[in-house]
């Protein structure tokens, strides 16, 4: 008996939130273990950066192919550890295998070696700007998006020169497993990304491990934690957390295709979308006419456990509550449910809820309830909707519908990613950053600036010839200064403001 509870307390289990059953058991990694696949990512790491960008964009490459042949054994993964439907997995599959792909073909382009001006007062001195790879990435992972949200940090850190440690969710450690399994199948000659598995205590093991970055999506409540642990050794971090992210809709927008956005943007993957719409702001005059659309659009949905449903279940079960009192709040403060309400939680799936005249400080609007709902509000124009946006603690995405304002209403919007007549389209874009602000949390990955945000920037200067005059040196002339600042006043001192 002793053993089967030594044996219990050293493992656990994936489970199919559709029906309960187990998926497969793993590894619950402990400080020891932990520190010992951050010791094996630093030798391997010193033989990554060595190969180069040109045989590091190979080897990605082919990882990339590798991925796309096996699409459909990583999709069916996916579902089975989170249950979502069958094609929203694959989608995820497609946004890694893209955002890969971008990662090893630009690395070189973005961090390569490159000249800089070095100003008239250093005219004698080449400048440039180089950046090399961090060493080890420490990376922890959410379970709404297992391969996708990960692998922006993982695919990026690796083009950039980096090995990686993954920690995946508790909820969705296999799908961690099948990707450095497909990897180490490339890329055979190192470790260059490695899975750790188990609970808090693990993730707060890898903070402390010694990595020379870490890279965290989750709650704000756990970020807090993470960066706590890792102040301890300055590690640096990058924050992704969630948001309540708005929609907003003008008098002249295409109300079906907002509409349309609207309820994908709340629905899809069972609202367990950090970049998922929670509100929508809509002026007046077309109000009602959206708030028909958005209700019509809902009511067509298939919540269920088969493969071509539209929406699966909420795979934590312990945030099934969160989505009720979330409901429950919003209807005793004063909202009316257009669509399902509390009897539409019913664990472990929820029935879409759509919610309107629910008050600003109704917890529905104010915390990430990270389920099938929307809020719908009525303003008097884009403007107000503007001040209630900026006015929350998270900054995370957004959305306009508008023929005529959008890129100015956008260029308006505290957060870290907007869309004009779309919804979540720059998460599919990979040249652009994603990240948020505020409690949405800080650091970028995708694009250049996730390329760079996993390197360090090193500043070079080479002398080219001799200056008339050395400044910086206590054997300088006495008039050096005097010169200097009659060279600046002529340079500097004519511009006048207007």
């Amino acid at each position: 008996m002793k053993k089967m509870a030594q044996a219990q307390a050293t493992r656990f289990a994936s489970i199919d939130p559709r029906t309960g059953e187990v998926v497969a058991y793993h590894q619950v990694d402990d400080e020891a273990a932990v520190a010992g696949a951050v010791e094996r990512a630093q030798q391997a790491a010193e033989w990554w950066r060595g190969l180069g960008f040109t045989q590091r964009r190979r080897r990605l490459l082919s990882w990339c192919s590798a991925l796309t042949r096996q699409v459909d054994e990583l999709a069916e993964l996916i579902c089975a550890e989170t249950g979502k439907p069958r094609d929203d997995a694959r989608l995820e599959c497609v946004l890694v295998i893209a955002h890969l792909d971008w990662a090893a073909r630009h690395a070189e382009h973005v961090l390569r070696r490159r000249r800089v001006r070095s100003g008239v007062l250093m005219c004698h001195e080449a400048s440039s700007v180089a950046y090399e790879p961090c060493g080890v990435i420490g990376v922890i992972g959410p379970w709404n998006y297992p391969a996708h949200t990960p692998m922006g940090s993982i695919s990026y850190a690796l083009a950039a020169g980096n090995a990686v440690v993954f920690k995946p969710s508790e909820l969705t450690p296999g799908v961690g497993r099948a990707l450095a399994e497909n990897l180490a199948a490339v890329v055979p000659e190192q470790p260059i990304l490695q899975v750790v598995t188990g609970f808090a205590e693990t993730g707060a093991a890898l903070c402390r491990a010694g990595v020379n970055k870490l890279a965290f999506t989750g709650s704000s409540a756990t970020a807090r934690k993470v960066m706590a642990t890792c102040a301890e050794t300055l590690t640096p971090v990058v924050i992704e957390c969630g948001g309540t992210d708005a929609l907003l809709v003008d008098a002249d927008a295409d109300l079906a295709a907002a509409a349309d956005a609207a309820v994908w943007g709340a629905m899809a993957n069972a609202g367990q979308t950090c970049v998922g719409v929670e509100r929508v702001y809509v002026v007046d005059e077309v109000a009602a006419s959206l708030t028909e659309l958005i209700v019509t659009r809902t009511r067509r949905l298939r919540v269920g456990g088969e493969p071509t449903a539209d929406l699966g279940p909420i795979t934590r079960p312990d945030h099934v509550e969160v989505i009720r009192d979330h409901v429950a709040d919003a209807l005793a403060c004063g909202g009316t449910a257009l669509v399902g309400g509390v009897e539409s939680v019913r664990a472990p799936f929820v029935e879409p809820v759509v919610l309107t005249g629910v008050p600003e400080t109704s917890t529905a609007v104010t915390e990430e309830t990270f389920g099938p709902t929307l809020t719908v509000h009525r303003v008097a124009n884009l403007e107000d909707a503007v001040r209630q946006v900026n006015a929350g603690r998270h900054g995370l995405g957004a959305a306009v519908f508008s023929r005529r304002r959008g890129a100015e209403i956008a260029a308006r919007l505290r957060c870290g990613m907007v869309a004009v007549n779309s919804v979540v389209s720059y998460a599919a874009v990979p040249s652009l950053p994603f990240g948020g602000v505020g409690d949405s949390g800080f650091g970028r990955i995708h694009g250049a600036d996730g390329l760079r945000e996993f390197s360090r920037s090193k500043a070079i200067t080479h002398r080219r010839f001799r200056p008339v005059v050395e400044f910086l040196t206590f054997d300088r002339p006495a008039w050096a200064v005097w010169l200097l600042l009659r060279i600046v006043r002529v340079f500097y001192g004519s511009f006048i403001g207007r």
